[in-house]
């Protein structure tokens, strides 16, 4: 390890690299470039996977929306175009046939109305629900609770209400829990308001009654509008959706190969195609920086090359002076490791840089396309030793072939 500290060996290096500057300027930037695209592609990744994330944070994506239109295939004495709904019988069938697949289900049932607080009033979405589309999709409360498991048994009137709706509805700094009001002439307390969420909602500005007070109020009797269902861990959700849209036909008497009857979205599937892109594109941004590495390295292996060839001369005086194979040796991969150290730093450092301009940019605010673009620092660390070591194993090229100059040959050399 003495000659890492040997002024002598640094000068040397020194006095190499001044010699060929723009060829030096030019290989440190080629391997700059190609840790700066890693640093940058994979932190850009990063940042579109954060954004995807935030888009649906607070919703269980392994989730299938399932809900009746009309028919297009005439079936067992019905006529195409037969319209029918969800039943409660629908969901106990389905809670009993799928128990180990299915974790959540949601029954729902919507409709818009009037809503009046004192004098003031506005058009909005009613929802009678269950408890468990809090698990569904987490509702962030700024006042109060949601509905619980007492409000359904004994189909109280209260009501939870959007952020939008208390502002309308309430005067400026009017505590609104505990306060009344009026929905379809029927009046409901209020015990809670939540923040509608900035990612995916399907509700919107809406007032949550409890399912069975919907039921009593609008008598909807065992109707459901559609429903909300989420899939345990490790279940195939596209498979669980054919499954459960074959079982509803069969109960409704619709055609199986029927495509119209019921609408479906299944959120897992759609959101499958999107993580499947991000996948291939963080593998896309390896192959792309490891390829750009390896030919920036190479380059430098050239110029060593190049550099060894230009100083055969003087190589073959130091060897006539006793300089010994390992120290020439020693030298000219400690160049290579330098030039790849130097290149790899400013690399980084330059990636780092242009990630922080992009969070700048595009990472702030509510509607932020790329959030948080980082690189993880071990992935970095691995990136940066791995370029270290392809420099050292480059560099044992022109190392050997400077060994491998007879002095007398080297001497002779013009």
């Amino acid at each position: 390890m003495k000659f890492l500290f040997d002024s002598d060996t640094w000068q040397e290096i020194y006095g190499s690299i001044r010699k060929n500057k723009m060829r030096t300027a030019i290989t440190i930037v080629g391997v700059l470039w190609g840790i700066f695209l890693l640093v940058v592609l994979l932190g850009a990744a990063r940042g579109m996977e954060n954004g995807f994330n935030k888009l649906f944070g607070n919703f269980a994506t392994n989730s299938v929306f399932v809900w009746t239109q009309s028919t297009d295939t005439p079936f067992k004495g019905f006529q195409e175009g037969r319209r029918f709904s969800l039943t409660m019988n629908d969901i106990d069938v389905l809670k009993s046939e799928y128990s180990d697949e299915i974790k959540l289900l949601a029954p729902r049932n919507q409709t818009n109305n009037l809503i009046i607080k004192d004098f003031k009033s506005g058009n909005f979405q009613v929802s009678g629900d269950y408890p468990i589309l809090d698990q569904i999709q987490k509702k962030q409360l700024l006042y109060g609770r949601f509905l619980n498991g007492n409000d359904i048994l004994t189909t109280a009137k209260v009501a939870v209400i959007s952020e939008d709706m208390y502002k309308q509805l309430f005067d400026k700094d009017e505590f609104p829990i505990g306060q009344y009001i009026k929905i379809n002439a029927i009046g409901y307390q209020v015990i809670g308001v939540y923040k509608p969420s900035n990612t995916i909602d399907f509700d919107g500005d809406c007032a949550y009654i409890p399912f069975t007070t919907f039921k009593k109020v609008y008598n909807t009797a065992n109707k459901v509008d559609w429903m909300m269902i989420t899939a345990n861990e490790g279940t195939n959700i596209e498979q669980m959706e054919k499954d459960v849209l074959l079982t509803l036909k069969g109960l409704h008497k619709v055609h199986p190969d029927d495509e119209r009857a019921f609408g479906s979205v299944n959120l897992g599937k759609e959101i499958g195609k999107i993580t499947g892109f991000l996948t291939g594109m963080q593998f896309l941004t390896w192959f792309v920086g490891i390829a750009t590495l390896i030919a920036g390295v190479f380059a430098i292996g050239n110029i060593l090359l190049i550099t060894v060839k230009e100083r055969t001369k003087e190589i073959g005086i130091r060897r006539a002076l006793g300089a010994t194979p390992k120290s020439i040796r020693q030298q000219i991969i400690l160049e290579s490791v330098f030039l790849t150290t130097i290149a790899g730093m400013l690399g980084i450092v330059f990636g780092a840089l242009i990630l922080f301009l992009i969070d700048t940019a595009f990472g702030q605010g509510e509607d932020a396309a790329l959030i948080n673009p980082t690189v993880n620092i071990p992935i970095i660390l691995i990136a940066f030793v791995t370029l270290i070591v392809l420099g050292t194993l480059i560099g044992l090229i022109p190392a050997h072939m400077a060994t491998v100059v007879k002095p007398i040959e080297a001497l002779r050399e013009e």
